[in-house]
């Protein structure tokens, strides 16, 4: 251990707190209901941001900047972390150190400021995100996103120094091969993107756009595991603190004649709610659950904007489409299941039950030797009381 920081019993690595190895070790039936919703709504959100971009679109263009409706989504980020921490700060209990004093602050700011790492990268994301949804429908977006699960797990493995078992490689493959099934013949011939053949346009999109989002999420849950013990909250006040100061440099950067609020509709309000509340889970997942978890999840939210997209676009469902969701989800279960753990973890967590019964085994032992010292010492005592009597002379009465 090195600087209240040791080795993860999940993901091998030594960046993780010493806070967030016992709570992995302490997971409960509470924490597995929590993945499940994080999991639901992340699909809910998910599925629909594509189809709200879309909907935003006034004959095929957006009348607002994407730089605006990134900022006012930081903005609603920023005050729903600060009102969530008032609450926290609110109910917390006698002797607790307060959160909102002017210490604990400063001492967390210091502690956390490798999220403004994150908050840049994310801030590039969103602008490359709506750039993404001009050149191709709602669903094929999502499929080409879902290939940053490949990107997400090499750099887990570099920089968390995570170590997947070759069932788990042989999963991310599936998905890989899964989203090519579904992306068959879905590009037209001939089209173009950014004045070039569609094909070039979005092998290079997706890749600056896959590797920019891999590394915001990587290093995200880097920064929050490794401050375990500080309040999510409060975290997620400075992660999208300095992402509304990194996308608001830009609105300055802008024209002169910038108006934030120019072409905004009720369709960009939802889209600025769905997109905060997007952060807000992904917050959760990256500090309380796993990256691969939440990138999974993304994957699966593929089926809702699919048949969202064909009962509002008419976007035809494909039996490419089908065939390729159901490899995703053999992947899925391929990748989750208990066989496909890393030796080393199997070990571990049968080392620690057997450590544990051998515990138990010691203190019911314990238990009974002391138990039978406790009798032979009564029966010797007994024994010597009857033996000191018969050996005392007889007084006469």
């Amino acid at each position: 251990m090195m600087n209240g920081k040791v080795e993860c019993s999940v993901c091998r690595s030594r960046t993780v707190s010493r806070a967030y190895d016992d709570h992995k070790i302490r997971v409960t039936s509470k924490q597995r209901v929590l993945n499940v919703l994080l999991v639901v709504g992340d699909c809910m959100l998910v599925g629909l941001q594509p189809v709200l971009v879309y909907m935003s679109k006034v004959d095929g263009k957006f009348n607002f900047s994407p730089i605006s409706v990134n900022f006012l989504t930081e903005i609603a980020k920023v005050v729903f972390a600060f009102v969530m921490l008032l609450i926290q700060a609110k109910h917390q209990k006698v002797g607790e150190k307060p959160l909102l004093s002017v210490s604990t602050f400063v001492q967390a700011a210091r502690n956390n400021v490798l999220l403004a790492v994150p908050a840049l990268l994310y801030a590039i994301n969103n602008y490359l995100k709506f750039t993404m949804q001009l050149y191709f429908n709602p669903a094929t977006v999502k499929m080409l996103s879902n290939l940053k699960v490949l990107v997400i797990a090499v750099l887990l493995k570099m920089v968390m120094k995570r170590r997947f078992s070759i069932i788990q490689w042989e999963a991310l493959a599936l998905l890989l091969i899964g989203i090519s099934v579904n992306q068959l013949r879905s590009l037209p011939e001939g089209a173009t993107a950014i004045g070039i053949p569609l094909a070039t346009g979005a092998y290079i999109c997706t890749f600056i756009f896959v590797t920019v989002q891999s590394m915001a999420s990587v290093f995200n849950e880097y920064a929050l595991k490794s401050q375990y013990d500080t309040s999510i909250y409060l975290q997620n006040l400075f992660l999208y603190g300095y992402g509304a100061i990194s996308t608001y440099i830009k609105v300055l950067t802008g024209p002169d004649s910038f108006d934030i609020l120019q072409g905004q509709s009720r369709a960009t309000v939802f889209l600025i709610m769905n997109n905060a509340a997007q952060g807000i889970i992904s917050s959760f997942f990256f500090k309380y659950a796993d990256t691969i978890l939440k990138k999974y999840s993304s994957t699966v939210a593929t089926i809702f904007t699919r048949i969202t997209s064909a009962a509002l676009f008419g976007h035809a469902i494909t039996m490419n489409f089908l065939l390729g969701i159901s490899i995703v989800f053999i992947s899925m279960h391929q990748f989750f299941s208990p066989l496909a753990k890393v030796k080393d973890e199997q070990q571990q967590n049968g080392s620690l039950e057997l450590s544990i019964a051998k515990d138990t085994h010691r203190l019911v032992s314990a238990d009974n030797d002391s138990f039978i010292n406790m009798a032979a010492g009564a029966n010797e005592e007994a024994t010597h009381r009857g033996q000191s009597d018969d050996r005392t002379p007889l007084l006469p009465r």
